[in-house]
């Protein structure tokens, strides 16, 4: 199928709102496709190429300018093959190289063609087509039920080879996958909740968790290979040396087990978040040298059997059994609020975030946020996009400084919630003035204008009503706590989360 066929697609997703309605085109889409083409067009489709990173920044294609074809000739595997020779291309002269390879393939495009890979490339897709409506497109065009077709994205972690299954070898094909130890998936994510009395009331009897500090790792054996995939899904086996030499120590055959890696001090206690990221530029045996350890929460795979269905109180039992206790997080069985507060306490005076409180019921639900888990920390937080900075002024002056901060809306758009230039070091303004002009869109003479790519996190007391702000809310005394390297913008918090808070303040300010 020429690719043209999907820019066309993408532009009748964008002129309609009814979901039904970008549904069905995508089910005619996916329709017609050849098998090959199936999983590169789930990618382009929702923004999120098989292939992951690519390599291209946004000042480089910004800085693209390529006339278009005249007549379509494309075809979407000449697209997947380009975007796959693209994050191949590595070394010296590889900024040169992958540039001419941009431009060999956006001459090659039409304009609307070209509309298209610019969108998907610079993660600036908003037709309204997300992972939901792609799951729904693919069991109409399947005839399959939606829910196997959920399960069959969970467990693979694509909603590309769930498709592939669905359309060549339907139902049955589709019951046949199965989570595979060395493939990751999507983890399961946790909602707020402001305190452990709240949290608890939805949950019920819980497993009540210390919440580190750290970075959230995919940590997968398969008889004596051992990778590690962050929460994006990236593999970084190469740089966790240390933490692949412990999970080859633990008993059993095949694991999947999720949890974190932090930085610990040689009196025990967590270093900064920063550090801890840091460490992800060195190799191995610095990382060892840092002290750089791995904690787990959770199995998903033990031995011959895919344990995601079971509830948590089985797959914390399973973990137990596996894995040293000093290699797992400290958790309590409650169902008391007060004895949950308590450990919640004896956690941030050990220097972590606080704790999740988990159903002893739920399943694992990868890829999705649901009341099943709950995260509460002494101080709120929200992971917002920056879409602009202001120059500075007085001591500040040549610098940039206060930030325009946005959550992600339902279309994957950004909504402005607030600014701030509170928390900001020398070291971060320093950061800020050195690195956001690489994603700069435009400015004026007081404010420079950002793609929207960088994720930071914020701490605030509390949300208010406004009508200043296109969210209609506004974040009450914001500061900046962290940048966050290890997340996309697509990761960053919905706009019905930060309304969520309504007003609240937080718990324990004055």
């Amino acid at each position: 199928m020429l690719f043209a066929a999907l820019a066309s697609a993408s532009g009748e997703l964008a002129a309609t709102s009814k979901r039904s309605a970008k549904s069905a085109i995508l089910a005619g889409v996916l329709a017609q496709l050849a098998p090959e083409e199936i999983e590169p067009t789930v990618g382009i489709l929702t923004g999120t190429v098989r292939q992951g990173r690519i390599g291209v920044g946004w000042a480089q294609l910004r800085d693209l300018s390529v006339a278009p074809a005249e007549m379509p000739t494309l075809s979407i595997s000449d697209v997947d093959v380009a975007l796959e020779e693209l994050t191949r291309i590595s070394g010296p002269g590889s900024m040169a190289a992958r540039r001419a390879r941009l431009e060999s393939m956006f001459a090659d495009a039409t304009e609307p063609e070209q509309r298209l890979l610019w969108q998907v490339i610079g993660g600036e897709l908003r037709h309204g087509a997300l992972e939901g409506v792609m799951l729904d497109a693919i069991a109409r065009a399947a005839g399959v039920p939606l829910s196997d077709v959920r399960r069959g994205a969970m467990v693979t972690g694509s909603p590309g080879v769930a498709a592939v299954a669905a359309l060549t070898g339907g139902g049955e094909a589709l019951l046949a996958l199965t989570l595979t130890p060395l493939s990751p998936i999507a983890p399961m994510l946790a909602a707020s909740a402001p305190n452990c009395a709240d949290a608890l009331a939805s949950t019920g009897a819980a497993s009540v968790e210390w919440k580190l500090d750290g970075a959230r790792v995919q940590v997968h054996r398969r008889g004596d290979a051992v990778r590690i995939f962050t929460r994006n899904l990236n593999d970084v086996t190469d740089r966790l040396g240390g933490v692949v030499d412990v999970v080859r120590t633990f008993p059993g055959g095949d694991l999947v087990l999720d949890g974190e890696v932090l930085g610990v001090d040689d009196g025990g206690s967590p270093r900064a978040f920063q550090d801890t990221i840091g460490d992800f530029s060195a190799d191995g045996t610095a990382q060892r040298a840092l002290g750089l350890n791995a904690f787990f929460f959770d199995v998903l795979h033990a031995g011959d059997a895919t344990v995601i269905d079971e509830p948590l109180s089985k797959r914390r039992m399973i973990l137990l059994s596996i894995v040293p206790e000093r290699h797992v997080i400290p958790a309590i069985t409650t169902a008391d609020a007060e004895e949950a507060t308590a450990f919640s306490e004896a956690a941030v005076a050990a220097g972590h975030e606080g704790v999740m409180v988990k159903s002893l019921d739920s399943r694992y639900d990868a890829g999705r946020r649901g009341g099943a888990w709950r995260k509460v920390k002494p101080v709120h937080t929200f992971d917002l996009v920056v879409l602009a900075a202001e120059w500075g002024h007085g001591r500040r002056r040549g610098w940039l400084s206060n930030l325009h901060l946005g959550a992600r809306g339902a279309d994957g758009s950004f909504v402005m919630v607030g600014k701030t230039f509170k928390g900001l070091t020398d070291e971060l303004l320093a950061f800020q003035t050195e690195q956001f002009p690489k994603y700069e869109v435009r400015r004026d003479e007081y404010t420079v204008y950002l793609h929207p790519e960088i994720v930071v996190e914020v701490a605030v007391d509390g949300v208010q009503r406004s009508p200043r702000y296109p969210g209609g809310v506004a974040l009450r005394f914001a500061r900046v706590r962290r940048y966050r390297p290890d997340k996309t913008a697509g990761e960053a918090d919905p706009i019905e989360s930060v309304r969520a808070l309504g007003g609240r303040a937080v718990p324990g300010r004055a």
